[in-house]
């Protein structure tokens, strides 16, 4: 009985300790395999810094998807060039609604916004602007065989279709508040550009503000009949500075990004690739000065 009882002590202490080797055995595998998807994750992204970059998918020329189905236009070729000559960075691009662009930088869930964006003092209060990618020309388009529209005055008691927070749909709500004694009707709307130039060429609309080189593509390219009206230094001074850029989220390591992309900028307006893609998307050479 006694020898028995040895021998089960015996068994059951020879289990604890193959318990306790295996326990600790997968305690060990446990560890390694952790340590194995950490230098996996480690290896992914090879130490560098990932950027994310929003963009509205319009308007055309400036960004959009193109028959592949890819993000496509002048401002995103512009940032794949700039990021091309920055191998510290990973890249990831994405389209989401235009308002989205600036809450995502708030949150800094975005780094970069790149939508054809103008410079005004409330926005460079809580962003940081890179400098400028292009040099805009502002006109009115309105139909051929208008004859009434010829400056800022003209607009007044008019009808326009505008998207919320662009450039041109501030400097018009600006102009009601403090100059008009009629005011323009502004129509808010999330129309492609093409269907709210067609308005303007059929007259549900009277007019539309725009970059010079965007109408004249849109012309082109869908055979509207319509005419620039050029804007006074006055009148393009509402609009505000005539330059668009790619703004910056003011987070994380936002001052070296600057830095960097602002660099990049430089280097790709002084060795012509800025002006490269400013023919191939836009028709002319609008590559702004170097700052």
């Amino acid at each position: 009985m006694k020898t028995w009882r040895k021998l089960g002590l015996g068994i059951t202490a020879a289990v604890l300790l193959a318990a306790i080797v295996a326990c600790g055995n997968n305690t060990n595998s446990g560890a390694a395999a952790n340590s194995g998807a950490a230098a996996d994750k480690s290896s992914a992204n090879n130490g560098k810094i990932t950027v994310n970059i929003a963009t509205g998918g319009a308007p055309k020329p400036f960004s959009y998807v193109n028959d592949k189905n890819e993000l496509d236009g002048y401002d995103i070729q512009v940032v794949k060039a700039i990021f091309e000559g920055l191998p510290q960075y990973e890249v990831k691009l994405e389209k989401t609604e235009f308002p989205s662009i600036f809450a995502g930088l708030d949150s800094d869930r975005y780094q970069i916004g790149a939508n054809n964006f103008a410079s005004n003092a409330e926005r460079r209060e809580k962003y940081n602007y890179s400098d400028p990618i292009f040099k805009n020309q502002f006109v009115i388009a309105v139909a051929e065989d208008r004859g009434d529209i010829n400056s800022f005055a003209d607009l007044e008691g008019k009808t326009t279709e505008v998207s919320p927070s662009v450039n041109y749909t501030v400097a018009l709500e600006n102009y009601n508040k403090s100059t008009a004694k009629t005011p323009v009707n502004l129509k808010y709307t999330d129309a492609e550009m093409a269907v709210t130039l067609q308005n303007v060429e059929s007259g549900v609309s009277d007019f539309n503000l725009i970059d010079a080189a965007m109408l004249q593509l849109y012309i082109k390219e869908f055979g509207l009949k319509l005419k620039a009206i050029p804007l006074s230094q006055e009148d393009t001074d509402r609009i505000g500075v005539p330059y668009s850029y790619l703004i910056l989220s003011k987070g994380g390591n936002s001052d070296q990004l600057l830095q960097d992309v602002n660099g990049r900028i430089k280097a790709l307006i002084e060795d012509g690739t800025v002006s490269k893609l400013s023919e191939a998307y836009l028709n002319g050479d609008f590559a702004p000065e170097v700052q």
